[in-house]
């Protein structure tokens, strides 16, 4: 039996799926034999159905949640016999919806692609943050589209990463064309003997971290921590981390790397230390491979800050 790939895209009205299915297929020759575009939206950007067709691309188009159903699913797999699929998911429909609809057997989910129109992100994580999060939190890549010369990308970047750290971040212009630019430039020095992370850093330098682990192979940091050291935790192991706020009041969650130290037990779980360590990247269960690992050097006590929370925007 061959495999079906399927490619999701998630996103508001408007936020430019359309155009990038079209594009995709039309302009870039991605599909090649009988496809299916199963669109669950109507924007005000049209299908041009006839040039489609032209490649052997049929538009299906499901008007309902009803009506998006593993039945509906094997019947449009059994009617065209599509080689791949291409599936515009309704930005207001749950995730949910379509995690629990069972495709037909042959069908694969290969990648999901996120759009998001850059010039209404911040207004719609405002007003609508659970919703807005729906459509990036799983994605593969998100794409930044209409993005302005004097856009933020790096805060962009953190609030994406902070939720979604596998996913890959492409910044569009308003012209179509990509911005591959620095997003980011880290605001601590990477070249000083030992690193100071200030509070307000704490959010980046953790998802650069992980993100580029190598960057930090060798190097001293120093930050302010919680200690985190339940009875669990073996012998000689803590983490040292703080409480980070990833969305909102409900999306609060501590962050740190796996510390170690023969001077752990000396640490009183949940107390506060002033802590410098070494960077190693090792193996370790709790990453599923390779990522950052610190050997504490020393540390002091120290008073719980102002705010205990840290941000990724």
């Amino acid at each position: 039996m061959n495999e079906v790939p399927v490619y999701l895209f998630t996103g508001f009205m408007d936020s430019g799926k359309t155009s990038l299915i079209s594009e995709t297929l039309l302009e870039n020759s991605f599909a090649e034999g009988e496809c299916v575009i199963i669109s669950c939206e109507d924007g005000d950007v049209e299908y041009d159905e006839e040039a489609l067709a032209g490649i052997g691309i049929r538009l299906i188009r499901i008007e309902s949640e009803e009506e998006f159903t593993s039945e509906k699913l094997n019947e449009i797999n059994e009617t065209y016999k599509p080689e791949a699929v291409f599936i515009e998911y309704n930005g207001t429909w749950e995730y949910s919806l379509f995690a629990q609809t069972k495709p037909p057997e042959e069908w694969m989910l290969v990648q999901t692609l996120c759009t998001i129109d850059t010039q209404t992100f911040d207004l719609y994580m405002t007003n609508m943050r659970p919703m807005m999060r729906e459509q990036f939190f799983t994605a593969d890549v998100v794409i930044f589209n209409r993005c302005m010369p004097d856009a933020d990308k790096g805060r962009l970047r953190r609030m994406i990463k902070a939720l979604n750290r596998k996913a890959q971040i492409v910044y569009e212009r308003p012209d179509g064309t990509i911005d591959d630019s620095e997003d980011e430039v880290l605001p601590y020095d990477i070249n000083q003997d030992c690193i100071d992370i200030a509070d307000e850093d704490y959010g980046l330098w953790y998802l650069d971290a992980l993100e580029n682990p190598k960057r930090y192979e060798g190097k001293k940091v120093h930050f302010l921590a919680k200690i985190y050291r339940p009875d669990k935790l073996k012998k000689g192991t803590f983490v040292p981390g703080r409480f980070a706020m990833t969305c909102c009041a409900d999306d609060i969650t501590f962050i740190g790397f796996k510390c170690k130290s023969e001077q752990a037990s000396e640490l009183k779980h949940k107390s506060w230390v002033d802590i410098t360590a070494t960077v190693r990247i090792e193996f370790a269960k709790e990453y599923k491979g390779k990522g950052p690992v610190l050997y504490m050097d020393e540390y002091k006590s120290a008073d719980e800050p102002a705010d205990e929370l840290v941000y990724f925007s």
